[in-house]
């Protein structure tokens, strides 16, 4: 089994962990003083080191300190009998794996050391993350799906001219990051990109927003204000949520389509622009255009070309290089180490509904680095990440056991098109097991015919 090594000025500790670690089949040493553990940890080189903060001769913060600066990979559980804020957090902040306070529960013990042992071999086992040195950029579409293909073989279209482009999309789904992308292999990459989120700003201030405004135009127009048209000049105007642009502004904004001409609020010169606008909206425009919400003649205008975005339940064969992509971009971002996934994270991936598409799965990989308390992200955190989003997400109906046992099951078997098999594997129960679950939850495939 496991090395440990244990460091306690506590006679009755040393001899309780002792015998309990041994009948676990771990190799267990023993150390009654700071100096007598750096000793046996420079010599055994153990995997999981159980140290006492408080030691006769040494601080156990400074000696975590010393071990986490060796070269060797061992774990170490910190355990006290004081409990206060400030060692807590050094403990943690020095690289403990867990801190446990005495008197110590038997169960606790073993479970971290466990834990400790299971990230200890992951670490080990698993390859590293693809190093993402070509993906350093954040600005980068990531995909090989055949509907991320497409989008790329239309960008490579569009960079060549400069017509409107109409992005559709479900929130999450990157549409910001194309249009960055259309803009960026365009020939006008030098030009500012503009953004200007239609559904964040004030209705009243938006055509002050879009065209600008002369000074006294209105009340607190202090000064003569550039709108973003004037600002993207010969660049590229990004224009999100397209579908909260109000009724009594799309005439003018038609307007400026068709003849490339504006004026700024209260002026009366006329300016002219050439940049390229490309808007994009989660909400069915065509819909809106049947209601009399959004005018038509400006539908047609701005769908001169239309990209639709896929949400990540449609490319689900992308979730492994977007996770490898994020977490190199999260390990950047926090200065993180955080380098390896184990084995299971990926399916579990793959079964999640993603109702927040990329943007969620970004989100889930930071929260797991930030959780993460070695070099590897665990099935277990995955799991417990994804179940809290499932139940944020569903609402109170969802909270039951067997409603998050049900979703689940129902997940993965869309996800391997009801080859039960397969998704037995991955929920890790036996086929049988899953016939049974099927039956008792009435789970039926979305399509007319099983697999």
């Amino acid at each position: 089994m496991a090395k440990i090594l244990l460091i306690d000025d506590e006679y009755s500790i040393l001899e309780s962990l002792d015998m309990f670690l041994s009948e676990k089949g771990h190799h267990v040493f023993k150390a009654a003083t700071g100096k007598e553990g750096l000793g046996l940890f420079r010599q055994h080189r153990p995997d999981v080191v159980i140290l006492d903060i408080r030691l006769p001769d040494l601080n156990g913060l400074d000696i975590l300190s010393e071990m986490q600066e060796s070269e060797a990979a061992a774990k170490v559980i910190m355990i006290t009998a004081f409990q206060d804020m400030e060692t807590t957090i050094q403990a943690m902040k020095r690289g403990a794996y867990d801190y446990i306070l005495k008197p110590l529960d038997a169960d606790e013990v073993e479970k971290a050391v466990e834990q400790s042992l299971e990230v200890l071999k992951a670490e080990q086992d698993i390859p590293c993350a693809e190093d993402a040195e070509k993906t350093a950029s954040s600005d980068v579409i990531i995909g090989k799906s055949e509907k991320m293909l497409e989008i790329f073989k239309m960008i490579g279209l569009l960079c060549q001219n400069r017509a409107p482009v109409l992005i559709q999309g479900e929130t999450g789904t990157g549409k910001e990051l194309i249009a960055r992308v259309i803009h960026q292999n365009s020939p006008y990459n030098e030009e500012p990109f503009v953004t200007l989120d239609c559904s964040a700003v004030v209705e009243t201030l938006l055509e002050s927003e879009l065209f600008g405004h002369e000074k006294g135009a209105f009340t607190g127009a202090t000064h003569k204000n550039k709108g973003k048209i004037e600002v993207a000049g010969k660049g590229t105007l990004f224009l999100d949520e397209m579908g909260e642009l109000p009724l009594s502004l799309q005439g003018k904004f038609l307007g400026f389509l068709q003849r490339r001409e504006f004026m700024r609020v209260g002026g009366h010169q006329v300016l002219n622009s050439r940049c390229r606008i490309i808007a994009a909206t989660n909400r069915d425009l065509a819909v809106m255009v049947r209601h009399g919400r959004f005018k038509e003649d400006l539908y047609y205008r701005l769908k001169v070309v239309t990209i639709y975005a896929p949400p990540l339940r449609e490319r689900l064969s992308d979730i492994p290089l977007l996770a490898d992509y994020f977490l190199q971009k999260i390990n950047n971002e926090l200065g993180a180490e955080v380098s390896k996934f184990q084995h299971g994270v990926m399916d579990r991936l793959m079964t999640h509904p993603w109702t927040g598409n990329v943007r969620e799965l970004e989100n889930a990989l930071v929260e797991a680095v930030v959780r993460s308390r070695g070099k590897v992200i665990l099935l277990e955190a995955i799991e417990k990440i994804l179940g809290t989003y499932a139940l944020q997400s569903e609402g109170p109906s969802s909270y039951s056991l067997s409603g998050v046992e049900k979703h689940h099951i129902q997940n993965t078997l869309s996800c391997v098109n009801w080859n039960r098999t397969k998704a037995s594997r991955m929920l890790g129960i036996s086929l049988p097991t899953l016939r049974s679950k099927i039956r008792k939850y009435g789970i039926v495939p979305h399509k007319e015919t099983e697999l």
